[in-house]
């Protein structure tokens, strides 16, 4: 399972957050047969929503994150709770794309640059917070960064990363977030400006056999540490038979009693997890009753 932890320093002035998100990745891309270029673009997003998931304090509340630059890849959706369990889907997951200038996964040119980033947040009373922004690369962790200067006005630091072997088998995948407090001034903006030309990426300290809590610390020298969360997250699907009808609910009575095909049964496929679940036309008839019911109220 994979492991997010978080800490604060102890004067307070500056927020980390690390994971290891490896086992997350494997499902997303066992469920969905990612190909590389999707599976470390979503393992990304699935990545950085765990991290701005978990920061919610409200037990109820979820977040979403939506990207669609106007690339071969479509929209990519990742929604996390406020554990930091995600689940998530790309539009195109079967995308084959050449490699960048780089000789590397070509990221940027999957998603596209031509569009936006949105984040939702829903706390689970009165209406979710919703907001975007223009992407500006396309990478993931510069968009979220870009998000957090804009719409939160909070400096960032987003390090998001999935690493592939030789024969481009995924192998780790984790991310990195620091923030600075309100109080924080200058000194600590020019640590952390140090700390950035010498930090290796995320998967080269989790290939090298770091820990969530040993990442914190090589990041972060300098800084005493107080670790106030270490949790256990995964990729988690909340779909149900239940959560499928009350969808149906929203419907007029005539279009969910037409729901069914031919075979007198109505599909309906999750797209976080390609489970399907069928409803019967005697179930979809009670179904339609209710709401009309509802409606004569």
């Amino acid at each position: 399972m994979s492991k997010l932890v978080r800490c604060i320093t102890t004067d307070g002035l500056v927020m980390a957050a690390a994971i290891d998100s490896t086992d997350i990745v494997k499902k997303m891309q066992e469920l969905h047969r990612t190909t590389p270029v999707i599976t470390a673009a979503l393992g990304r997003l699935l990545t950085g929503a765990s991290i701005m998931g978990n920061k919610l304090k409200e037990d109820n509340a979820s977040l979403t994150l939506r990207m669609n630059g106007g690339g071969p890849a479509g929209s990519l959706i990742a929604v996390s709770d406020s554990k930091g369990n995600v689940r998530g889907y790309a539009q195109e997951a079967g995308l084959l794309l050449m490699p960048n200038a780089k000789g590397q996964l070509d990221i940027a040119g999957a998603i596209g640059k031509e569009g936006t980033v949105t984040v939702m947040k829903d706390y689970g009373y009165g209406q979710p917070y919703c907001s975007q922004i223009p992407i500006v690369t396309g990478e993931v962790a510069e968009d979220l960064t870009a998000y957090y200067a804009i719409s939160e006005q909070v400096p960032t630091i987003f390090c998001l990363g999935v690493h592939f072997d030789k024969l481009w088998k995924m192998d780790k995948a984790g991310g990195l977030l620091i923030q600075l407090m309100p109080a924080a001034d200058h000194r600590e903006i020019e640590k952390l400006e140090e700390m950035l030309k010498t930090m290796p990426p995320v998967t080269q300290m989790l290939l090298e056999g770091s820990t969530p809590e040993q990442i914190l610390e090589r990041t972060l020298p300098g800084f005493e540490l107080e670790i106030f969360d270490s949790q256990e997250v995964e990729y988690r699907c909340d779909c149900s038979l239940e959560r499928v009808e009350r969808a149906f609910m929203t419907m007029r009575p005539e279009e969910i009693r037409g729901l069914a095909d031919e075979s007198g049964k109505a599909e309906v496929l999750c797209h976080f997890c390609n489970k399907k679940y069928y409803i019967t036309q005697e179930r979809l008839n009670e179904l339609a009753e209710i709401q009309e019911k509802r409606q004569q109220k």
